[in-house]
């Protein structure tokens, strides 16, 4: 949990003009929220693609470099609609999402799996082939990293 100070600047987040025009709109946050769900689908998408076939799974005959480069652009677009989408989500509801614990867990997990996806994941991948131990490392830790992402996004609604 973060420190009570902090309560002031998510009450002011919170009290902005966007934050209170979607609490208040009985449409603007269920299509931001269907929004961030869809973007949610395409980016599992595309990263699931890709962890799979580091894992072996699936689709053995692309190489692993080259489907990341294919899924890339829907990774990021994904990725720039669901924080958008996020940061409207937020606004709308930062006092709440300040008390609760799975919002936290998001937001440090958020940041890792980021950095693990574009810096080592894809750097891995994307200079050779990785060793199949290796592989299975990084699509591993990849789906697990944004499993966590995404469950604790989706229990902030629960809790």
């Amino acid at each position: 949990m973060p420190p009570e100070s902090w309560i002031v600047f998510f009450e002011w987040c919170e009290a902005t003009a966007l934050g209170t025009a979607v609490r208040n709109s009985m449409y603007a946050f269920p299509l931001i929220e269907a929004t961030h769900l869809v973007a949610l689908c395409v980016m599992g998408g595309a990263l699931i693609m890709v962890d799979l076939r580091l894992l072996g799974v699936g689709m053995t005959d692309q190489e692993a470099g080259k489907l990341a480069r294919l899924v890339r652009p829907w990774l990021v677009g994904a990725i720039v609609v669901m924080l958008s989408t996020g940061v409207l989500l937020f606004l709308s509801e930062a006092i709440k999402c300040f008390y609760n614990t799975s919002f936290w867990v998001k937001m440090m997990t958020l940041p890792m799996a980021l950095t693990f996806t574009f810096i080592v994941r894809d750097r891995q991948i994307m200079n050779g082939v990785p060793s199949r131990m290796r592989g299975r490392m990084l699509g591993s830790t990849s789906l697990v990293l944004w499993f966590v992402v995404a469950a604790a996004g989706r229990w902030i609604g629960y809790s």
